[in-house]
């Protein structure tokens, strides 16, 4: 198996001598589904002159859902991708052909992998929370600013709100980031655009309890009220034991039970976290390997 990777990578790039090949797309955005679609029109060609045997493909999809536009290439749609991996809840999901991928960390920021440590895990830290990020009119967001100040409670967490996003960050900014993780027991994530927010998966890696806010997002991404473990079906499904909210009103009763709770309990808890995101990103792995062995190696025959 090997992997080709990069922003300069364009079709035709990898080695026609490969008969199965995962392509790993972006379908963010116009220009990004313009670019995907080359690679898919090219695997397709491929695929009709015998020369590639297998597709699959994971797909960096649509933060509201709207990934019809790839639809046709699938072959549950009449097309030639035999197994596809999609981010960010959907409908479409059936466990069979299609199956959901975690979003992960914002590796495309610099943000590192990171092992677990037992200062990590043992030591005091001395904010109960935290939140650092754009905060835009009109969102949920304002609204978590407005109780911490209100309550009072904003002196016991580390918040750095910004008006405008940038989209990458300053060694100075993601050294910041990530202290403000290490030292929060809590790590606040408000919706954004949709749901699943890389925050939630940083949160994991440094033992930060996610506070998540649990509401389904405008979009096509489901509906909660016909898929009961919407949204972030995939996180609940894998049993995270995060702290899910529907309504940010109940974020002081959250901090004052974080009062309450013994360092020992912390440790604990983070401990809990730190072991389930472990197995969580083990478990996708062999998932995915699993799934790709399954459907594309060739079946032993012993009769």
């Amino acid at each position: 198996m090997s992997f080709i990777t990069g922003p300069s990578l364009v079709p035709g790039y990898f080695s026609v001598e490969a008969e199965t090949i995962v392509l790993i797309l972006n379908g963010r955005e116009e220009g990004k589904i313009s670019y995907a679609t080359q690679w898919l029109h090219y695997a397709r060609t491929l695929m009709q002159t015998h020369r590639l045997q297998h597709v699959a493909v994971v797909l960096l999809g649509n933060e509201q859902c709207k990934n019809e536009w790839i639809y046709p290439y699938l072959k549950s749609y009449g097309g030639f991708v035999e197994l596809f991996f999609l981010i960010y809840d959907s409908p479409i999901i059936n466990e069979e052909d299609i199956f959901q991928w975690p979003l992960g960390v914002a590796t495309y920021r610099h943000f590192p992998v990171v092992e677990p440590s037992w200062s990590m895990l043992q030591r005091p830290r001395p904010y109960q929370c935290n939140f650092l990020g754009t905060v835009y009119k009109n969102s949920s967001r304002e609204i978590v600013l407005e109780i911490l100040m209100q309550s009072g409670l904003h002196k016991l967490c580390w918040i750095s709100a910004r008006e405008q996003w940038t989209p990458q960050e300053t060694n100075e900014s993601l050294q910041i980031y990530q202290n403000a993780l290490l030292e929060s027991d809590l790590t606040l994530c408000p919706v954004g655009v949709n749901t699943e927010c890389y925050r939630i998966y940083e949160a994991c890696s440094f033992g930060s309890v996610p506070v998540v806010e649990d509401v389904m997002t405008p979009g096509n991404c489901g509906n909660s009220s016909m898929h009961h473990r919407a949204p972030l079906q995939l996180l609940k499904t894998t049993g995270a034991p995060f702290i899910f909210i529907k309504d940010w009103k109940e974020l002081p009763a959250v901090l004052e039970k974080e009062q309450n709770m013994t360092l020992q309990q912390k440790i604990q808890r983070r401990k809990i976290l730190m072991e389930w995101y472990q197995q969580f990103k083990a478990q996708m792995r062999q998932k995915f390997v699993s799934t790709l062995e399954k459907a594309f190696l060739p079946k032993d025959n012993d009769d």
